[in-house]
Formats: C-alpha cells, structure tokens, sequence
C-alpha cells in the first residue's frame, strides 16, 4: 500500500505488517481454517491467500491487487490460483462462481483455462481498518452450485482468518518493552494489559476497557476487579491459567466470558506472558486481549451442523483421543460425551484393535490420505459401519453411518438370489431333461442321457435302468464324474443285473415305486453281489447311494441309480425331491414311448395292408415307399401304386385322399380300388380314368376329396425300335411329376393348364398330357409330406426336391445294374433319408420313382 498521506501517523497499516510478519512465520491455525473450510463444504481444494500493498495508477485509483503468500491451503494449488483471490479481493465482496469458464472475471486466467479451477467460492478477508488483507477461498475442478449456507459458511471461517491474521500480527510484533502499546496499533481492537505483580498494580489501555464494556478509565486496577469482570464459570479456570503461567514464567493464553455492565456476554481470548525478575521469578505479566464473539458464533454455527448432521462424526487428536463428539455419534457408538471426551479410542473400544477401523484410522495418518470402508464392529455395537477417515491438523475426522439394516437387506436378497439361482437351476435341469426327452424318437436314448444329467447335478456317478412289461431289467447308461472312472463304471452296468440278488435296493425301489436311500453304501450293496460286479463294486466304493423309481401312470417303468462318492455332500430335501421330479418326467417319457410306439406300428401296419406291391414290367424298374406321419396312430390317405392295363401299358398313380385319421385311410383304400378296378376294366387314358372315376364316386355316394396324378407310359412298335416311350398324364390337383432325363437333369411336368381335385364336380374335363421319354428317364411321382414345411412356400420345397433328386441322380446311376441306368430304389431311399423329411415328418409321404431301362426283345408297353 502507498504511505498514509501527509499529516496523518506514518506507521505502517495494519495490512502490511500482517503480510510481512505472517510471509517470515506462517500461520498454522489460518492452515486448520483451510482445511476445515474445505471439510464442511466438501471441496477438494483451499487456501488463504494474503495480498501484496496495492499500488496507486497514474491516475490516483487503486491498481488490481496483486497475490501475496499463501499461508493455508488444501489440495494440489501453484500461485496461478492467487489471480482468482486477487480478483475475490478486488471485488471487496464474496466471489461465487459456479463455472469459472462462463464467467467474464475469471475465464481467461490460466488457471481456469487449463481445467484446475471450474467452481470457485471466495470470501475477501478485511481487517478491522477497513482494508483487505486476503481472501479465503475454495474451489473445484468440476462445475458446481454454491449455496448461501456455503457462503455464510465461509465468511464466518473469513472472519476467524481475520482475527487469527490479528493476533498472529500481535504476537510477532511483541516487543517486551512496547507490548501495551505496539500490539494495539498493530491489530486494531486489541486492549493491552500490565499486571505488576510486586505491586499488585493491573493496568488496562483503553481498547481493553472498550472490550470489557467500561468507560476508560473505570477499571479498579487490580486481579480482583478482573476477577469481577468474568463470568462466575470461567473464574477458576482462568485464574489457574494464570497462576500457571507465573509458576512457570511462561507464556499465559485463555478464552473467557465477560459479563458487561448491561449484562450482555461477550467471549474474549487473551495470552501474555510472565516475566522475570532479577531472582528468575515472575515479577510482572504483560498481554493482550481481544474479541472473539464473532468467532465463537462460527464455532457455534459449525457445531450446529455437525450437531445436526445424520451422520455421526467425532475427531480424534494425536494421541487418539476423542476431542469432539456430535450427537449422532453419541447414539451410534452408545456412550455419552462425557463418556468419550479425552478417552483414547483404543481403550474404549478394545476390539477395534487390530480390525479394519485400526487399519484404515492409522494407515490415513501415516499416509495423510482420506480412507473410506465399511466393516463390522462385534457386541456390543454388533453393527456395520460406512467410514470415512480425513486426517487434518486438528486430528483424524471420523464420519460414520450405521448401515447394519442394509447389510442385512442385502444379505436377505443375496439369500434370495441364491435361492433363485438354485431354483432357476432346477428349472433349467428340469427343461433340459424335458428337451432331451421330446427332441427325438429314440426315447431310451434319451432317457439314457439321464445319467450324465443326475451326475452333473446331484453326484459322483449313476446308473439307468429299463424295466419293460415282462418284468425285464435292462442297464442302459452309466456315467461317472471323473473320467479316470468312467470304464469302471461302464463295466459295472455290464455286469451288475445278472448279479445282484433279488433283496437288493434297486429292485426294492422298482417294486415299491419309492425312493430308497442307501447309507455307507459300500458295505451295504457289497453283499448283495456276486462275481466281478462285487470287485468292480468295491472299487468305485461310494459312500452314499439313492434308488430312485421311474414311474408313469401307476407303473414303474424303470430306475435311477445314483452314487455320491466321499466329500460329496448327502443330497438336500430340495435336491432329492428335484431328482424324483427328474425320474417321474423320464418314466412317464418311457410310457409315452410305449404307447406311441404300439399306436405307431398299429397305424403303420394297416396303412400297408391297403397299398399293394406295384407291378415290375421287364424294361420298367417301379420303387415304391411309404412313411408314416410322426403322430401315433395317424393314418393317412396317401397312396401309391403301379397296375398293367389289359393293352399292356403300365399305369403308375399317386393320391392323397384329404384327412389324417382312419377315415381318410378307408376312403383312400376306395378311391385306390375304384380307380384300379376303372382303368384295368376300360383300358381308358388316364384322363378318362378320373373321369369315369369323378362319376364313380359321385353315383356311389363316396364322401372323399383327393388329389391325385395319373400316369401310363406306352409304347408303339416304332418306338420301340427308337428307344423312346410316351408319357401320358392327367393331374388332379396334385403336386407334378418330376423328370429325370437321362443325363441327370431334372424339370417338372406340368398340364397346360391346372384341373380340379377328385369328388369336387363329377362333370368336370379331364384332359391328357403327353411327353416323349429317351430310355434312361427316371419320373418321380410324390405326396406332399415331401415337399411340404411350415412357413415355406410349397414351390420352394418343390425346387429343393427337384435340386435334391438332381444331386443325386449320378450316384444313383453309378449304382444302376442290369439293363436299368439308374438304380431307382436307391434314389427313392436317398431322397427320404437326405430330404426335408427327416426322421420325424409332419406328414404321411408316398414316393414312386419309375426308371425306363434300356430294352432287349418285346416289351409289355405297347
């Protein structure tokens, strides 16, 4: 700052004695008000800075102040952070900036642009001369909302900055032979003291009448009239303080309560020191003292929050003992302040000694690094802790939360999540049994995978077992955990039926349809074998073992055996009753298979009792192959077959009569016989066939519909001669034919135009097609079961029959024998085993494949 101007006293302000004094010594408490501002606002970073004189512009105004020392700060900072508290002390007033890259003032500093300060809070500090020494500030390197408790928050921590500033300045500048004098002028409102000790004799300047409430000179001059002045509670403490101080000619410091005249309470802090005389005793007390209401109302504000906080907090000191405690923290930790005060923590609670609270509460003050963790704190407490550990110059600042209630709720839906797990783990084993079981014909192959699924889920190794209607045991799979064992147990499924005795627990279980469990199975199954199934037995030596029937409409169907070796634990209720639901789905898999099967042959056996042999003419070879729908008992109206007509001409025919059940099977046997009976009697083509046939079926009174394609494949003597053969063919709605040409490709036969299903309209046109055939043409007639899948369009199962057939045409030839060129049995088997078939079609298939060998001598199609 400029000298003071001309006729007024030209000692050096207040300000700049702060900075030379506090920049030579530093200030330890302005460093704790850092920190606690940056604790209570929970920022990252702050600091107090302190400024330089402010220079005077040509024009007479004040310049920006400039950044002096900074004496208390938190956090990574450099001195680019002192261009913001210049500005904060520009301004006079608090600077709240919520992101300091919008703001005009701030945008362009350094600091700002490369990303260390985004949120900045400051408070100027202004002495009690009106000017400003500093500021106090905080700040974040995120963008943040500063609220008026902040800044409240923060002024009122300005304002313990400026008084600590003060008194720093007081004590510094003390001199032993000006003390009542220099320590007023330095700070401002500090009242001086001399206590004579000889004499008795208590001298007071007028600043410490002032902060006493009395008018100058109204003091009594003596300790008594001090004593008069305190309040009654703050007597004893404050005269040991100084009693202490003249035992000791040491320095005299206390913080008392005065009670003015007007009765009002006002807080002062005061330190002196006693000087000796020429023996080395005290002979005199000299000090200084000031106002810290304003202080103490901080204090008070700042204990307010934490008294008022959810969280409980208390802070321990250097030697670990507890300095403060709020109310929370008395509720949490269950004893009272008085309890706790000055108590070392580990004392009072012992088994904290070597837990995470030790751990965590030592490790942040060696490290000086927060710690955050959560832990458990046996009885009496028997609770869990969220803590938060923040070392700082007052001590180590402890916020705890209680957090018991959500451990336990989220140990009760860890426990749920558990039992979902193993509930969608049953679940999943119950589907995958269920998948395994319906996936495939093959039923006792399915249930043969049992064994791999039980070991998987409940033991060390299983068994499988069949029990048919005569009464016939039959071990069809074992397994084992560890494949080192699986020969062994292999060899024991081998041998253990013919030995096992009649008593055993397999055949108890298959005769009681109840599960039998078999403890220290070893020596309990070990008598009731013979042979090398005993010594295999032994060598598997399980522990504990499980029969488990296999039931399916009131019968036992077969059994599950299951072992589990030493260290596998014996089976839960839960998992036991999982397996019988595992053995009751493959039981009652095993019946539907049975009943399935009887069905299936049933149908199967009178669907082939209504189509006869087709006739093989000598330069013809006729294939013909029927498969049932995969339904039991669904018998269809599919049909083929392959008669000579009385001229000698062969016939071949494919039909399918609407319907899937018995009905449609004796309709199809109807039209099938009408049909043969038509053409054998009238030799007509086959479009006059189906003609005389609609007629037939509408005089007789025949409820059918059906598709069919009727062929007849001729021959003159000329053709003969050539090697050809005509093809005539009327089709009824059906599917067309396929051609095979003689060089292996293949094409459809198609009618002109399309013609209307059987039973529909008995005078309804039937017209012919014809088309020349070389020797060596193959023609494939078929039903739609082939061709026919769901979500497909029908010409695109077609085209794939036609591709297939195409493929597999040079095979086909390659194994021809004889005067054929292409083995038409081959081919029709081929294109049912690689087809869209497959082994479990929707739909009844009939297939006819008519090959045209080569000739030798006359022929029968004239």
């Amino acid at each position: 700052m400029p000298d003071h101007p001309e006729g007024s006293p030209a000692e050096p302000s207040s300000r700049a004695a702060v900075q030379r004094l506090l920049a030579s010594v530093g200030n330890p408490a302005l460093e704790r008000l850092a920190q606690l501002a940056s604790r209570l606002l929970a920022a990252p970073s702050s600091q107090v800075s302190l400024l330089a004189d402010v220079p005077t512009a040509d024009d007479g105004t004040p310049a920006p102040p400039e950044a002096g020392p900074v004496v208390g700060a938190t956090g990574l900072r450099s001195p680019l952070q002192d261009q913001v508290c210049a500005v904060t002390a520009s301004l006079g007033a608090p600077l709240v900036v919520a992101d300091a890259r919008a703001d005009d003032r701030l945008r362009d500093l350094d600091v700002v642009a490369d990303g260390r300060v985004r949120a900045y809070l400051g408070v100027p500090l202004v002495g009690k001369d009106g000017h400003v020494v500093g500021a106090l500030c905080v700040y974040d390197a995120q963008v943040r909302a500063w609220s008026t408790d902040d800044v409240l928050v923060l002024t009122d921590l300005a304002a313990s900055a400026v008084a600590e500033l003060e008194l720093s300045a007081l004590a510094v500048e003390y001199e032993a032979d000006r003390v009542r004098w220099q320590l007023a002028v330095t700070a401002g409102e500090v009242g001086s003291f001399d206590w004579d000790l000889v004499t008795g004799a208590l001298a007071w300047d007028d600043e410490l009448h002032a902060i006493f409430g009395l008018e100058p000179g109204t003091f009594g001059g003596t300790i008594e009239a001090f004593d008069a002045c305190l309040h009654p509670d703050d007597r004893a403490r404050v005269a040991a303080a100084l009693q202490d101080a003249i035992d000791r000619v040491a320095q005299y410091t206390a913080e008392y309560r005065v009670v003015h005249l007007s009765g009002a309470v006002r807080w002062v802090k005061a330190k002196g020191m006693a000087l000796p005389g020429p023996d080395g005793t005290a002979v005199r007390v000299l000090g200084a003292a000031y106002d810290t209401t304003t202080e103490r109302e901080a204090d008070a504000r700042i204990a307010r929050v934490l008294e008022t906080m959810q969280t409980a907090f208390f802070l321990l000191d250097d030697a670990w003992r507890f300095s403060y405690v709020n109310a929370e923290a008395e509720r949490v930790l269950g004893r009272t302040r008085g309890e706790l005060l000055g108590g070392v923590i580990w004392d009072l609670f012992p088994l904290s000694v070597g837990s995470a609270f030790e751990e965590h509460y030592r490790g942040a003050v060696e490290s000086g690094a927060a710690r955050s963790f959560e832990a458990y704190y046996p009885p009496p407490l028997d609770g869990w802790y969220e803590v938060r550990a923040h070392p700082g110059p007052d001590g180590l600042s402890v916020y705890f939360h209680d957090i018991t209630e959500r451990r336990r709720l989220e140990e009760r839906w860890t426990a749920a999540l558990a039992e979902a797990d193993a509930a969608t783990s049953r679940l999943a084993l119950l589907a995958t049994v269920s998948e395994d079981l319906s996936s495939t014909l093959d039923t006792e192959y399915a249930v043969g995978r049992l064994a791999r699924h039980v070991v998987r889920h409940f033991g060390s190794w299983a068994l499988v077992t069949l029990w048919d209607e005569g009464r016939h045991l039959r071990d069809i799979a074992g397994y084992h955990a560890d494949p080192a064992r699986r020969r062994a147990v292999a060899r024991y499924t081998q041998l253990r039926l013919a030995s096992l005795s009649p008593t055993s627990f397999l055949h108890r279980a298959l005769r009681s349809g109840e599960p039998v469990v078999i403890t220290d199975a070893t020596a309990a199954v070990l008598p009731l074998l013979t042979g090398e199934a005993r010594e295999v037995f032994a060598a598997l030596a399980p522990r504990t073992g499980y029969a488990l029937p296999m039931r399916a409409r009131g019968r036992t169907v077969g059994a599950i055996s299951l072992f589990l070796d030493d260290g596998h634990p014996d089976l839960s209720d839960e998992d036991l009753a999982l397996l019988v639901q595992v053995a009751d789905r493959a039981g009652l898999a095993l019946d539907n298979a049975r009943l399935y099967e009887g069905q299936r042959r049933m149908a199967e056996t009178l669907q082939r009792a209504l189509l006869s042999a087709p006739a093989q003419p000598d330069d013809l070879e006729v294939a013909v192959r029927y498969v049932p729908a995969a339904r039991a008992a669904q018998v269809g109206g599919d049909w083929y077959d392959a008669f000579l007509q009385p001229q000698g001409s062969t016939v071949v025919v494919i039909g399918d009569v609407m319907g899937h059940d018995r009905h449609a099977a004796a309709v199809m046997s109807q039209v099938r016989t009408l049909l043969r009976g038509i053409a054998a009697t009238t030799g007509g083509s086959p479009a006059e066939v189906l003609r005389a046939l609609d007629a037939a079926l509408d005089t007789l009174r025949v409820d059918a519909m059906a598709t069919a394609v009727v062929g007849r494949l001729e021959q003159t003597p000329e053709e003969r001669a050539a090697g050809t053969t005509r093809f005539r063919w009327t089709n009824a709605g059906h599917l067309p034919p396929l051609l095979v040409a003689p060089d292996g490709t293949v094409r459809e036969l198609r009618a002109p135009r399309p013609e209307l299903v059987l039973g529909v309209s008995p005078g309804n046109a039937r017209t012919d097609s014809v088309v020349e055939l070389p020797r060596g043409s193959t023609v494939l007639l078929y039903t739609d079961g082939l061709v026919e899948r769901r979500g497909a369009h029908l010409q695109e199962g077609i085209d794939a029959l036609a591709e297939l057939v195409a493929e597999l045409a040079p095979e086909a030839q390659a194994r021809a024998t004889g005067a054929a060129t292409l083995d038409a049995g081959f081919l029709a088997d081929a294109v049912l085993a690689r087809g869209a078939a497959g082994d479990a079609p929707d739909d009844d298939i009939a297939l006819l494949v008519v090959h045209l060998g080569l000739q030798d001598g006359a022929g029968t199609n004239g």
